[in-house]
């Protein structure tokens, strides 16, 4: 066998080593993922994601590290769901209305009074049909993974004490920027008026809005008892929040890793709800004791503002698909009787 000259070796060697030290580079680079949200380290969804990541991490042992970026720091939920389209942000976890007027069915969850409770929500969202509303966003570039929690909706002002319906009347109230959730308000006599959450605080503070609505746990993290005075229990809406990932990314994964992040987020989603769920009464009488008075609707109230919305539910009905409405209908019945 003819010798290899030193010199050449030696060259040989480094090129080799020089290679081995690229692809060791970026598998490092690879191995930590970013996952953005829009919520506090301290609400139950921050908690819930920083979970997410040690599950993940624990589960790949260690191949696949998800760095939290937490309070918008990504960007708007616009962006951020963007940039999983885009594989630039390899997960996100919020609303999923950015994409609504592309896939309308999500709009259902804009339905004012749609859900009674969360054990309701749950057993929806994980059944069949919430299952194939996350399959759906396949042809949008993000893979879904699992509806993580949510929570009720509520309504705060600062001009008046909400004892009831009449009460809401021309009010001028933050809303989604929905157009379901403006007809729904706006039936209802409501000033409705879209505004990105991060202005809304500002807006409050200068008296540009009277009000928002939004669930009480998230009131608190934002301080909104600083500028506002009075709280209504309305549990008009439910919104869900979605764990999403990005489809280049992890179809480039192997099979077991991809379980392994479904399993992580299913995890992260029991965690989240029940965080939820204990979170709502406690920040209900954190606000109070931060100056908020408390009401409730009663039950005849309420049924006059289901009444009022009940034609924005018909139009938007017909605009989202009347038969996937009534399916989803079908299931929260089915859901509602088996709690009996």
């Amino acid at each position: 066998m003819k010798a290899i000259p030193f010199a050449s070796f030696k060259t040989t060697l480094a090129a080799l080593l020089g290679a081995a030290g690229l692809l060791l580079a970026g598998q490092s680079a690879a191995a930590e993922v970013r996952l953005g949200h829009g919520f506090t380290e301290n609400h139950p969804r921050g908690q819930a994601m920083l979970k997410f990541a040690a599950e993940v991490e624990k589960a790949t042992n260690g191949q696949i590290k998800v760095k939290v970026y937490p309070n918008s720091s990504l960007g708007s939920e616009e962006k951020m769901l963007q940039a999983v389209q885009g594989g630039v942000q390899e997960f996100y976890m919020g609303s999923l209305v950015p994409f609504s007027v592309r896939k309308k069915e999500l709009q259902i969850f804009d339905f004012p009074f749609l859900f009674s409770d969360s054990r309701e929500v749950a057993m929806v969202l994980d059944g069949p049909i919430g299952k194939k509303m996350l399959d759906d966003l396949s042809d949008t570039g993000v893979t879904g993974l699992v509806w993580s929690g949510g929570a009720f909706r509520n309504i705060a002002n600062s001009r008046r004490t909400l004892s009831k319906y009449e009460d809401l009347k021309g009010l001028k109230i933050r809303v989604m920027q929905s157009p379901v959730w403006l007809e729904t308000f706006k039936a209802m006599g409501i000033n409705a008026t879209p505004m990105a959450y991060a202005e809304v605080y500002t807006a409050l503070e200068i008296k540009a809005l009277d009000g928002l609505e939004h669930p009480p746990v998230d009131m608190y993290q934002n301080k909104i008892y600083e500028v506002q005075k009075y709280l209504a229990l309305t549990h008009h809406g439910y919104t869900p929040v979605a764990l999403v990932v990005s489809s280049k990314w992890f179809n480039t994964l192997p099979a077991d890793q991809q379980a392994a992040i479904r399993k992580a987020a299913e995890t992260a989603r029991d965690f989240q709800r029940i965080e939820e769920t204990k979170q709502e009464n406690v920040a209900v009488n954190l606000l109070r004791s931060n100056g908020m008075t408390v009401t409730e609707f009663s039950p005849q109230d309420i049924d006059k503002m289901r009444a009022a919305v009940k034609p924005a539910i018909d139009k938007f009905s017909a605009n989202i698909g009347p038969e996937f409405v009534k399916s989803f209908y079908a299931e929260i019945d089915k859901a509602r009787k088996s709690l009996k």
